[in-house]
């Protein structure tokens, strides 16, 4: 297959409407659509086990044994927090899940990728197909957890929604699950698949302040600092700022740290892409 074939901007044809590149990026979004609906069991489990254990073991579990966090009113508090910081760890996990591994096969022995790059889109646009589709199924997963991380506890959940913070802290956060799926799956050869979870989700997830507020680390000032190159702790405090009451880091910075993310391994992401593709 020529570069030219895939990549309508390195020939001399002619390219394409803006209302056909519209209706194949569509197409392409519809297609995934396609594939998660006929493996909607799946998806559910992996969406949903993590977090509905989690929850279970130190929300119901925990407390019902006499082996709460801080009595009923710190148990209370822990499942407050815990409920955004799980919901923020199901769109980072949907987000790898569903775009990096997927990608991995698709560019090695499914070779399903040449398909796709054949649509009447740029190259670039493929790759921005895959974190919108990557978004969408996050947003899906955190409407999903929602329900357990608020039943499941046996102690009372207090959240206190900002709707202004929502609606624009989870859309942002799925998008930028969506880059980092992209990224990761650009990078990762198929023999090194197992990594992803050992090397990159595992740590992430612990040290994301996904458990606890970022604020909490105050007593640990080394690691305070350190864990802001993850992305997930934005998510995680994001969240908290948007469903409860409970002290978080500075909006501007979770703000400027998930948009800053976003664009940088949307770069990153689709330039790997490109770069994956051409060679």
């Amino acid at each position: 297959m020529t570069t030219a074939a895939i990549d309508p901007s390195l020939s001399g044809t002619t390219t394409p409407s803006a209302s056909v590149q519209w209706s194949a990026f569509g197409a392409l979004l519809l297609r995934d659509a396609l594939v998660v609906w006929k493996t909607r069991w799946a998806f559910l489990l992996r969406t949903i086990m993590q977090p509905l254990l989690f929850v279970f073991v130190f929300g119901y579990v925990f407390p019902k044994i006499g082996q709460g966090i801080g009595g009923s009113a710190g148990q209370a508090q822990f499942s407050t927090l815990l409920g955004p910081g799980l919901i923020a760890v199901a769109i980072i996990f949907q987000g790898i899940q569903s775009v990096a591994l997927p990608m991995v096969q698709e560019f090695g022995y499914t070779r399903e990728i040449e398909d796709r790059v054949m649509a009447p889109v740029p190259v670039w646009a493929v790759g921005a197909e895959k974190i919108a589709s990557g978004a969408l199924q996050s947003l899906f997963a955190a409407f999903v957890v929602l329900p357990f991380v608020y039943l499941v506890p046996s102690t009372p959940v207090h959240f206190s929604f900002n709707w202004p913070v929502l609606i624009t802290i989870v859309p942002l956060s799925c998008l930028l699950a969506g880059a980092l799926g992209l990224t990761v799956g650009t990078r990762v050869e198929p023999r090194q698949v197992p990594l992803i979870f050992s090397v990159l989700v595992l740590p992430m997830t612990m040290l994301g302040a996904a458990y606890y507020p970022w604020t909490s680390l105050g007593a640990i000032p080394w690691l305070k600092a350190a864990v802001l190159i993850n992305p997930l702790v934005y998510m995680c405090e994001g969240m908290r700022m948007g469903m409860t009451n409970i002290p978080h880091m500075n909006a501007f910075a979770i703000y400027g740290a998930i948009i800053g993310f976003t664009v940088a391994l949307t770069w990153i992401g689709i330039g790997g892409f490109r770069n994956r593709v051409l060679t």
